[in-house]
């Protein structure tokens, strides 16, 4: 039939001729590829590109033939063909925590906020964080509204804790090496170590884009000070004693209300003004500050207001005018105890006098309680 014939040997055994193998073994071949193919037909394509080609190939084929067959059995085999795009990169977290999230939170259009710093000791009831709130709350011309722009910067866990229960701008300060939980009596070590990582702290703000106005939690605000400060100032600083000029390096400042615009002339100004501390080591920033504004104006050409102690004043040149004062600084005071007695007495006078009627008010019969332990 195939052209072959049997013949015998010189041993009496008999072959099959090669043709005959060839086509026997072919045949044997496609046989077992259709039974296989009929019985798993939901992955006959695949199996026979495979063994075809053995590559990568086969797997693109096998998914076009799915789509076209609406073959799931398929489709489910070959997903586990198909390698899982890459995760997307995990975003690297702030150094700063959520310092970015409560500055948008708290900022004013014009991305400025208001910041005070806090430990333990100043959040208890009846210390200075109650005194500093009640004086927004009988504050007048809408004083109060400026508390939703105000960053409360603590500088412990019980501070945080405590804030949180008052206000909602809280930011807690991470810091080594101190325990700032107690009152830092002045020009301790602790008390420079506080005081100079505040002004780090103010530095990280300006870098970040926000415009500032620092106040101690022992100033009263009793109206807006934001209109005596001037458009074009980079910096504005209370007086602890003002010569009447507000341009003039002959103030004397006092960092415990200062207002900073951000832009490149400020940030490097708290660059050297940081790099002061090792200048004139054992100093405060206040000192340092003093020590080189004339060579900050010379060097950077950056514009420096002291505010007028009618408007923003404290102990150290008391204002008397009722009618004119928007804050009061327990300025020139050394002690917790001290400056929570005379405040206590500066906001009962407050009292009195936003009670009064507006022709009493304008009489000037209003003072303040002299003296007591600081204020005179």
């Amino acid at each position: 039939m195939f052209g072959a014939k049997m013949k015998g040997d010189a041993g009496g055994s008999s072959s099959i001729s090669p043709l005959v193998s060839f086509t026997l073994g072919a045949a044997m071949a496609t046989v077992c590829v259709l039974f296989f193919m009929s019985a798993s037909p939901g992955r006959r394509l695949v199996d026979i590109a495979a063994w075809s080609h053995n590559n990568g190939t086969a797997a693109q084929q096998h998914l076009r033939s799915v789509a076209d067959a609406d073959d799931f059995t398929a489709a489910s085999d070959i997903a586990v063909a198909v390698a899982a795009p890459a995760p997307a990169p995990a975003k690297a977290a702030s150094p700063y925590g959520d310092l970015e999230e409560v500055l948008a939170r708290a900022a004013m259009p014009d991305r400025t906020v208001i910041m005070t710093q806090i430990n333990a000791a100043w959040t208890k009831p009846g210390s200075l964080l109650d005194l500093f709130f009640e004086s927004f709350r009988t504050g007048e011309g809408g004083v109060a509204r400026l508390l939703d722009h105000l960053v409360i910067v603590t500088m412990d866990p019980a501070a945080y804790a405590q804030c949180q229960l008052v206000h909602p701008h809280c930011y807690f300060l991470r810091t080594t090496g101190v325990d700032y939980r107690g009152e830092k009596f002045f020009m301790s070590k602790d008390y420079l170590e506080m005081m100079w990582g505040r002004n780090k702290f103010q530095q990280t703000i300006v870098e970040l884009g926000y415009n500032f106005l620092f106040t101690d939690v022992d100033v009263m605000w009793f109206r807006d000070p934001f209109k005596h400060i001037a458009m074009g100032a980079d910096i504005a600083i209370s007086s602890d004693v003002f010569i009447g000029e507000p341009y003039s390096l002959g103030n004397f400042p006092n960092g415990g209300f200062l207002f900073v615009r951000s832009c490149p002339k400020t940030i490097d100004f708290y660059r050297h003004w940081q790099a002061g501390r090792y200048r004139f080591f054992g100093k405060h920033e206040q000192d340092v500050f003093n020590l080189i504004k004339h060579e900050m104006v010379d060097r950077l050409g950056i514009s420096i207001q002291f505010l007028d102690t009618r408007y923003v004043s404290g102990f150290c040149q008391l204002s008397k005018d009722l009618n004119k004062i928007c804050t009061l600084h327990a300025n020139c005071c050394v002690g917790l105890g001290a400056k929570l007695h005379d405040l206590r007495n500066v906001l009962d006078v407050w009292r009195n006098y936003t009670a009064a009627p507006v022709p009493e008010k304008r009489s000037g019969k209003f003072q303040w309680k002299v003296p007591g332990i600081c204020i005179h």
